[in-house]
Formats: structure tokens, sequence, C-alpha cells
């Protein structure tokens, strides 16, 4: 039985992919295992396979479309048009609902790369309660980031206003923006249609502050964040490290240019855990940085456990970067930047320092004062005694979705009678 006492709850979890591929699809495959554990009768509908061993271990019935990522999909007219409006999930979730005898809860994590939008409209139509977990910005931006990509800079424009319109904002260029802001248009107008049935999961006060305002007003919205479910393990010494250190896709938004060219100016090593598009650019400006390509969890942590320090030096609106917790679980501290959901995660002058956000002498000399041994010594101690005295573990976190779903379904029973109308776009 559900060990906070409610339920059991019927759930079924809705992400793009069936397997893991990113921090969206952790959470979601983690929480829905941890959920059926717990006594719930949990699903999980998805269009792009195989299904991770995970679900089928913990014998969790999959609903898959059988479709692929847009993204990937050879041919590109039909990705294009699934892209926008997928009408083979918003059947399959139809028919999955009329096949319930009890009516569950749809919980989305992820609709942009496959399952689109129309999925959730048909849930809302049978009057399923749906709660959305915001991982991203996609719901209010049509590109995810509020980031301008080719300027490399956040971006401030309403979203779909003019002058939104008008701006090469899309790192894939104009008619990719086009398309994504045709996109948004129908989500915000028959997709996503505004009801008390419609509810949402923010990940960070950060997160929730940029996206608020384009949240509708009659749906409710909860803080869940996402687990750091680290196995404990002791602390790293820093002194004994030298390396600066960041992990994960090496993309031009990351900001890792001014970590390498820091790097390179203050003469300290530095290594990038990852690959992507600006490889060639970190290795131009700094040749004496490492970069290891993608690496294996173990790999990975191998690194971490060898570095001075992490830094984050995104230009835009990280939700919440969990490298953050991951290097604090093992005593190493961070610097991230003041204007990202990181900086929620870093206590600045105790367990690491914040940056102003894309200011490189101020990363420079952030990284300056962490080359110091004591300095590094006490905040690498300091982060890690702060996670592990509250660490928010994956028990913790389905302790929140359980009293997430209890006040859905408490929404859901007191609004039963509103008619739903049609989001305004926004």
């Amino acid at each position: 039985m559900p060990s906070s006492g409610r339920g059991p709850f019927h759930i079924i979890v809705a992400n793009d992919y069936a397997y893991v591929n990113g921090g969206a699809g952790q959470v979601a495959l983690s929480s829905a295992v941890g959920l059926a554990d717990r006594g719930h009768k949990v699903s999980v509908f998805a269009a792009v396979g195989p299904v991770a061993e995970i679900l089928q271990k913990a014998n969790i019935q999959v609903t898959l479309t059988g479709q692929q990522d847009i993204k990937t999909d050879r041919n590109r007219p039909r990705a294009a048009i699934q892209g926008l409006w997928n009408p083979r999930s918003a059947r399959e979730i139809s028919s999955l609902l009329s096949r319930r005898a009890a009516k569950p809860i749809l919980h989305v994590h992820g609709w942009t790369k496959a399952l689109t939008s129309s999925f959730i409209r048909s849930a809302l139509h049978r009057r399923c309660p749906v709660v959305i977990t915001l991982h991203d910005y996609f719901y209010a931006c049509p590109n995810g980031g509020f980031f301008n990509f080719p300027k490399v800079q956040q971006c401030q424009l309403q979203p779909l206003s003019a002058d939104c319109w008008k701006e090469n904002c899309d790192r894939d260029g104009y008619s990719q923006k086009l398309w994504r802001g045709i996109r948004q248009l129908i989500q915000n107008n028959f997709g996503m249609v505004r009801s008390p049935l419609l509810n949402f999961i923010t990940i960070s006060d950060f997160s929730e502050k940029i996206l608020r305002p384009f949240l509708p007003s009659e749906s409710g919205v909860f803080r869940v964040a996402s687990p750091s479910d680290f196995v404990p393990e002791d602390r790293v010494d820093v002194t004994r490290n030298r390396d600066f250190i960041a992990l994960g896709r090496l993309s031009p938004e990351k900001g890792l240019d001014l970590l390498a060219k820091a790097a390179r100016e203050l003469d300290c090593p530095v290594t990038f855990v990852g690959d992507g598009p600006s490889k060639e650019q970190i290795s131009s400006l700094n040749p004496k940085a490492r970069i290891t390509g993608w690496q294996s969890r173990p790999q990975v942590m191998a690194h971490l456990r060898s570095a001075r320090c992490l830094v984050l030096s995104s230009l835009w609106y990280e939700a919440q970067p969990m490298v953050i917790a991951e290097a604090a679980a093992v005593g190493v501290p961070a610097i991230v930047p003041d204007r990202c959901a990181g900086s929620e995660m870093v206590e600045n002058g105790v367990t690491g320092l914040w940056f102003r956000s894309g200011d490189y002498a101020d990363l420079r000399d952030k990284m300056k004062i962490m080359a110091d041994e004591e300095t590094a010594a006490r905040m690498g101690k300091a982060a890690y005694e702060r996670h592990w005295r509250n660490p928010f573990t994956l028990e913790k976190h389905l302790d929140a979705l359980e009293r997430c779903y209890a006040s859905i379904l408490e929404r859901a029973k007191c609004h039963a009678a509103m008619p739903m109308t049609v989001m305004a776009s926004q």
C-alpha cells in the first residue's frame, strides 16, 4: 500500500520516450517504478521505444504508439506534420482511458519530441485530470529556453508576440522557428485547453518565476523538485585536485567558452566531460583543455571526484541543474551563474560561489578564489554536509507526488461540473 496513506492512485506516466534519454526521462521512469512499488496502479504511455528494462522488471504496462522522434525521422514531411499534432497519440490515449474502470491521473513529463499536445487534449476531453511537470520552458516558449541561440543570449521577448515572430532565435534557423511558433499556437489553442483539470508541477523557484505568468489562473501549480537519489560516498579531498570541471553537452548556450578562456588565463587544468558542437571552439580557445567525449556513469563520477570545483557557466535559464547536487554529494563545490536555478542550489560564499551570468571577468575571478586550497576545502565540506543533511531522495519525491495527486483529485471533484473553455493565445 502507499507509504503516505493516500491512494492507491491510478497513474498514467506519459513521456515521449519509453527509455531514459535525459533528466526528464530519468525522473519519469524512476518515479513510475517507485510509485508502482508503493502499490499504486501505474502504466506508461510513450511514443518512442524500446521499453526500458526497469519498466519490464517492474512489470509496468507500457502503451507505445510506435512512432519516431520527429528530430531523427528521415521522412521530414511526416515528422513536420506529426510534430504539430499527433492524431495517433490522441487516439491511443482515448482508447487507453476508455478501458479504465477508475479514472486515472495523467502525469506528463515530455510531449514535444513525438507525442505533441494532442493526447493531452483527448485526456481533458474525457475529464481525466492531467498534471504536467515543467522540466523545461516549452509550455511557454516556442524554442523551449527563452534563449536566442544565434545571438547566444537570453530572450526577453513575449512569446508569440509580433517581435517574437520576427526574431530568428532558433538554433536550427528561421524556418524551424516559424514551425515551432505554429506548433505553439496549436498547443495553446487546441492541445491544452483551459481547465481546472489541467495542473502543473514546477521544479525550482527560478523556473516557476519564469513560467508562472504563462500558466492558466484556474490550474493547480505544485512544486516537486527532481530527486537526487545518489549513493552516499566518502567526501572528496579537493585539496588534492586541481581540475575545474564541466559536465554535459558542449553547446553555445552553456557558456563554455567563458570557462575555457578563464582556465587558460589562470593556467589551471580544465576538463569538459561531454561532447557537442562547441568542442572545436573550446579546443581553439584553450588547447590545453581536456575534452573526454560522452562517458559512462562510473567514468563521470571518477572525473568528478578528481575535480577541485564544478563550473556551471550556462547562459540560459537552467531549470534545475542536477550536476550541482551530484557534485555536492561527493564534496565538490560549484561556481554557478546568478541567473539560473543553479543559484538556488549553491549558498553563495558557503557551498560555492555565484558569478554574474555571462560575465567572463567575474567567472575568472571566482575561479581564482576557488583555486585556493583552503577555500575549496571549506566550501566542499559545507556542500557535502548541506546535501546529506536533508537530501531530496526518490522516496521524498514520491511522497511529494502522492500529496500532489491527492490535491489534484480533490480539485477535480470540486470542479466536476465545470465546462472547459479553449485556452487563448498567450
